[in-house]
């Protein structure tokens, strides 16, 4: 599972309360991993149990006060492992595509307005991803850190410019389709 890993990362950008957490998640590493309050403040549980990060000491005591964390050295190494790691890709799992399968089969009433849809949403999101780009990646912003963080928005650009392409090849093939028997 590479939610706590996402967590370790995000901490050591910056120590951070789980509701700040939440907040960076949605803004950033939930667009290609996503995670639910519950879930993060979850995990923050068990890294500290793991002795991967600790709660910073409070400026004052106060009840109900938040918690921010950071990263211990265990953690910063486990983190390191992780990336070395080997791991296979994954198998693509899209109802989108399984749709079309059974289109294939029971004939394609309705899926012209669900592809339409989804082109939409898509387009919505590289719209988003090009605003970021230039918001957050200006010329000469080329730092190591910075490079890596741009390729893996630059992955999210392809991924979504697929998806445009795809859909779009899928609904004028759509248009051209012989009667169903």
């Amino acid at each position: 599972m590479s939610l706590p890993y996402a967590i370790l990362t995000a901490l050591l950008e910056k120590p951070s309360s789980g509701l700040e957490l939440t907040r960076r998640f949605d803004k950033s590493i939930g667009y290609f991993w996503s995670a639910t309050h519950q879930q993060i403040y979850r995990e923050l549980g068990k890294l500290e149990v793991a002795g991967l990060i600790r709660a910073l000491p409070a400026g004052r005591p106060t009840r109900g006060q938040r918690k921010e964390y950071e990263v211990l050295p265990a953690g910063r190494d486990e983190l390191t492992a992780w990336v070395a790691k080997e791991e296979d890709p994954k198998p693509v799992r899209s109802a989108l595509l399984l749709r079309m399968r059974a289109a294939a089969v029971v004939g394609p009433q309705g899926l012209e307005d669900e592809l339409r849809r989804h082109l939409a949403l898509h387009e919505e999101q590289l719209r988003e991803y090009e605003q970021i780009e230039e918001r957050d990646f200006p010329a000469g912003r080329d730092g190591a850190q910075d490079r890596l963080r741009h390729l893996v928005l630059r992955g999210g650009i392809e991924l979504e410019t697929f998806w445009i392409g795809w859909i779009t090849e899928a609904l004028d093939a759509m248009e051209n389709l012989p009667e169903q028997d």
